[in-house]
């Protein structure tokens, strides 16, 4: 997907917030702020937003001095996503179809995004899951939703490559990769995280506190981006990735990053943004299934 005008102020937001979590002073923020100022001019708009979103926090790192500033942020969401886990198991055993509601709790794990929302947000939305007040049938819109075609590509893939999102929506992940496992014929599935810190996005540290290895072979994509960029990945990812039969690309940033290539994948997120929901033609708040195949 490409960067639109109006994804320009929220890169001005997001710069803010990662040197305030940073502990910046007001003069060290004003110096991100200016030095972004300085490159958004330069940048090419054909480019996906995850391209700036990299450079975002390679100037806030720099100029902060602070090498993963949501690093106590991932370590609260994989605390709140253990926490979720018997929850979402009881969800999956009172099913009728066991991998339709696994899919539908996967897209809706990125309620732990701490990225896009505040903390006040998380822990009410966690809640509604832990005492049962959470419907996923009827409290998200599902313009698309390929849920059909999705599971008859699983069915025939023998190779499927995961790519992650959030750290905490590791939990929601391994319930899916729990269900894909239990489908007939066996496959096998690489779940990649991020190969440094970048957000609150998940790397080998959070995959392996929620249980990931114990289903899945975990790897690093070799990517510092906030969606999975693929000239900036290693060798061995970008193997694996065109030896899969089927990629599951889980959040916004993937699906920005991912829309325009050529390969069995199919997005699974939560639009988050008003230029996400206007390039789909859907809404905020929407949970969406999409496959490019």
């Amino acid at each position: 997907m490409k960067t639109y005008l109006d994804c320009i102020p929220c890169f001005f937001k997001q710069a803010l917030e990662a040197g305030r979590l940073a502990s910046a002073d007001e003069i060290t923020q004003k110096r991100i702020v200016d030095e972004l100022a300085s490159i958004i001019p330069k940048f090419d708009l054909s480019l996906s937003p995850p391209e700036m979103g990299r450079v975002i926090y390679q100037i806030a790192k720099k100029i902060a001095r602070h090498n993963d500033p949501y690093k106590d942020i991932k370590q609260k969401s994989n605390q709140l996503a253990l926490r979720l886990l018997p929850s979402l198991r009881k969800k999956i055993e009172a099913s009728s179809d066991r991998l339709l509601t696994a899919v539908e709790l996967a897209i809706a794990g990125n309620i732990i995004d701490y990225g896009v929302k505040n903390s006040l947000e998380i822990e009410q939305e966690a809640n509604n899951f832990l005492n049962g007040h959470f419907d996923i049938h009827n409290e998200y819109n599902k313009p698309i939703f390929a849920y059909q075609e999705f599971r008859q590509d699983l069915l025939k893939a023998r190779v499927i490559l995961y790519l992650a999102d959030n750290a905490g929506e590791t939990a929601f992940d391994r319930i899916l990769i729990e269900e894909i496992n239990r489908l007939p014929k066996k496959r096998e599935i690489f779940y990649a995280v991020k190969a440094k810190p970048i957000i609150n996005d998940a790397l080998m540290e959070d995959a392996l506190i929620l249980g990931i290895d114990e289903v899945a072979r975990v790897i690093s994509s070799g990517c510092d981006a906030p969606g999975t960029i693929l000239k900036l990945c290693s060798e061995g990812f970008i193997t694996i990735y065109n030896n899969a039969d089927l990629i599951i690309s889980k959040g916004q940033g993937n699906f920005e990053a991912l829309s325009n290539e050529d390969k069995s994948i199919y997005f699974l997120f939560r639009i988050k943004c008003m230029v996400v929901a206007a390039d789909l033609g859907c809404k905020v708040g929407d949970i969406i299934l999409k496959g490019l195949s």
